[in-house]
């Protein structure tokens, strides 16, 4: 027989260690940090991330992630696909925004700021593959299903990370871990649903987006509760944190 009082208090400590600290160390950290006062006085430029395309010569598929704006930073990233036909002269960039037609083609630099915040690669593929994946991934981005105005929510989807996630799901061969506080990323639509992990490699569950789980070898086990994850990811030993991310053992590594 279960032990009632003895789960709830379990419970209780799960939620405070693993996501109510998490939680406080991430909004010590965004507040010490600061942010613009508007995306009106943000920096949208190029970050210089990204080499001018001219300098890359092969194909290539990349998604970055960056932080979003205001107290929203504390908990969030905003994803972003750029892709890059081989010899193209300029990258194509992707996003989801919460106003006026969601889905947008080079609203931005290809790498740009994003409320000032400086993007990082998290996914990039390079070649032959790439080039085979490009039309793939624009015939998803064209079949997204929430393209029409109003149809953004920004918690807990479909938001500019459901948007990164859809279409690395359904276009075959894209199969990118994504940064696990990409809030919206597990939102698979209203009720019960399942879903192909984005590294193909298992499987996603989510409950509206509320609450779910992914088990796969890419990204480990993961639980989603109301946007945020908590995980661990043997095969980069790691954890997943809410607020903090994905914390490897390997990039504390002093090589």
């Amino acid at each position: 027989m279960i032990d009632v009082r003895r789960f709830f208090k379990f419970l209780g400590w799960f939620v405070v260690l693993l996501m109510v600290m998490p939680s406080a160390v991430g909004v010590v950290m965004g507040y010490a940090k600061g942010w613009p006062s508007s995306w009106r006085n943000a920096n949208w430029n190029s970050s210089g991330v990204l080499p001018e395309a001219s300098q890359a010569e092969p194909a290539k598929v990349i998604i970055l992630a960056s932080r979003t704006g205001n107290w929203k930073s504390i908990f969030a990233e905003h994803m972003s696909i750029v892709v890059k036909p081989a010899g193209a002269a300029q990258w194509t960039r992707y996003d989801v925004v919460g106003w006026g037609n969601p889905v947008r083609r080079d609203a931005y630099a290809a790498d740009a700021l994003w409320y000032g915040n400086t993007p990082k690669v998290i996914f990039e593929l390079s070649g032959a593959e790439a080039a085979q994946l490009i039309p793939a991934i624009e015939t998803s981005i064209n079949r997204y299903p929430h393209q029409t105005r109003g149809s953004y929510v920004i918690w807990p989807g479909p938001n500019s990370n459901t948007f990164v996630s859809w279409v690395v799901r359904h276009t075959e061969g894209f199969n990118a871990e994504l940064s696990p506080v990409a809030v919206g990323k597990d939102y698979l639509g209203p009720g019960l649903q399942m879903a192909r992990a984005p590294s193909d490699t298992g499987y996603t569950i989510s409950a509206s987006g509320y609450a779910g789980a992914t088990l796969a070898w890419g990204e480990g086990f993961e639980i989603h509760l109301i946007g945020s994850t908590i995980g661990i990811d043997p095969d980069d030993l790691a954890i997943k944190l809410p607020a903090l991310g994905k914390l490897s053992y390997f990039d504390f590594v002093i090589n």
